[in-house]
């Protein structure tokens, strides 16, 4: 059973997509950007804080999803400057203390609404 999942705790699609999937033991999360769910703009500031709002969003979606970070088996995180992988990374980094996930990092040339980074993950719940 597929199952779609929705919070207003995240930003709400700005596509033809949900914010997640829940397909049998697994939770797909769409990708997120680091947008403000009160204003719907991306937050200021540099990569770590938009790294940092990025996983306040990916983790609403995750605990709508019944999920947490400890359920993250897999991300991918897209970059539309590789110089920023390091900043990323130490942000990023504090969400995942016990296991970190596998993980993927891109390069793209650039994300929806002029974002810097996106995240997406998958979950076994």
């Amino acid at each position: 059973m597929i199952e779609k999942v929705l919070t207003a705790e995240a930003p709400a699609p700005i596509g033809p997509y949900n914010q997640a999937i829940r397909a049998g033991d697994f939770l797909f999360c769409s990708g997120q950007i680091p947008l403000d769910v009160a204003t719907g703009e991306l937050v200021p500031g540099d990569i770590v804080a938009q790294t940092h709002q990025v996983m306040k969003n990916v983790r609403a979606v995750l605990a709508a999803g019944q999920a947490t970070f400890a359920n993250v088996v897999k991300t991918t995180i897209f970059l539309v400057d590789m110089n920023d992988f390091a900043a990323v990374n130490g942000a990023y980094g504090t969400y995942f203390t016990e296991v970190a996930p596998a993980r993927s990092t891109v390069a793209v040339a650039a994300l929806p609404r002029g974002s810097r980074v996106e995240i997406e993950v998958v979950a076994h719940l």
